[in-house]
């Protein structure tokens, strides 16, 4: 064997090689990114859609930039585009827009934040103006996808404000926000009262009050919906601490189901009013294994019922105070 030939076996062999790490550290992908394409849904009635599965960020941090950097870097590759923050997140905002600008991915992204009025009672409230001027700086861009009222603090007061704003451009979607059952009520009452293009509310196998009334309203006025704690996490149990504890059933991997974060996020945007869940992480494995969610075909209703009786026999042992509804 001569020497050229030698060093193209090597070549060739390291190029294996890497190919395989690349593929181990990216155990999600197999099914669906052979076989399934990104759904997505539209924004309301509008032409806009977006990929089902986003990011939640509440845990960004300037000293997390590296692993948040990963993380950005890989959603944009899945076709993921909706991320979720707010200045109550401490440094999420200035986190992001660094890592997105020195990415170059602006335009892959549909960015949305919050704000609330400065009588609200949030500790760093600010004047309504300020408030989106400091989240654009932060943010590092011109125009914000989705400005959300944070927790429905001051929905009455900010309203003409984010009205004028979307008129002139300057944001492109309004949308309120909850992440606590017991505001559903006064959510419900706010969507009857305002234009708004979103709502942003806690929904999962393990809190399903929102497909009583909140999901049901929204799909009749066309409003989209952001779904926040989507795995659990407010109330009962986290869908991923079920990993390593038992097997998915088998008629979810029939589904194209491979994880319990799939499992569970799949159910939540399998349902028709959802438009898109926001699950957090800073890992950039568990935002690939999230995002495959997005390829799996949404399920019909006969197959969440059986995810739900799952839930509620299996992990929740049949005590659930949580609605039944689909």
């Amino acid at each position: 064997m001569n020497k050229l030939t030698r060093l193209a076996r090597r070549d060739l062999l390291q190029g294996a090689l890497a190919t395989f790490t690349t593929a181990a550290l990216r155990p999600s992908l197999s099914w669906a990114a052979n076989n399934a394409a990104t759904v997505t849904k539209p924004v309301g009635t509008h032409a806009e859609h977006v990929a089902v599965i986003g990011l939640g960020t509440n845990r960004f941090r300037l000293d997390k930039r590296e692993q948040i950097r990963q993380v950005l870097q890989r959603m944009a590759e899945l076709g993921g585009q909706v991320i979720d923050t707010a200045p109550a997140y401490g440094e999420s905002e200035e986190t992001l827009g660094g890592v997105i600008a020195e990415l170059g991915l602006r335009d892959k992204f549909f960015l949305a934040t919050k704000l609330t009025a400065a009588d609200a009672g949030a500790a760093n409230a600010l004047s309504p103006a300020a408030s989106l001027e400091r989240s654009l700086t932060r943010l590092r861009t011109e125009r914000i996808d989705l400005l959300q009222v944070h927790n429905l603090q001051g929905t009455a007061q900010l309203m003409p404000e984010l009205l004028e704003w979307r008129r002139a451009g300057r944001i492109r979607y309004i949308g309120l926000t909850t992440s606590r059952t017991a505001q559903h009520a006064q959510l419900l009452s706010e969507m009857d009262q305002y234009p708004v293009d979103f709502i942003q509310v806690d929904y999962s196998l393990g809190n399903r009050a929102a497909a009583e009334a909140i999901l049901p309203a929204a799909a009749a006025k066309k409003i989209a919906v952001l779904v926040n704690l989507p795995l659990g996490g407010g109330r009962g149990a986290n869908v991923v601490n079920l990993a390593g504890t038992r097997p998915l059933p088998a008629w979810a991997k029939k589904a194209g189901i491979e994880t319990w974060s799939q499992f569970g996020l799949v159910y939540v945007t399998s349902h028709p009013a959802v438009t898109c869940a926001i699950p957090g992480t800073t890992q950039a494995q568990h935002l690939a294994d999230n995002m495959m969610a997005a390829r799996v075909p949404p399920l019909r209703a006969e197959m969440r019922k059986q995810m739900q009786e799952f839930w509620d026999r299996e992990i929740d042992g049949g005590t659930t105070a949580t609605p039944r509804a689909i």
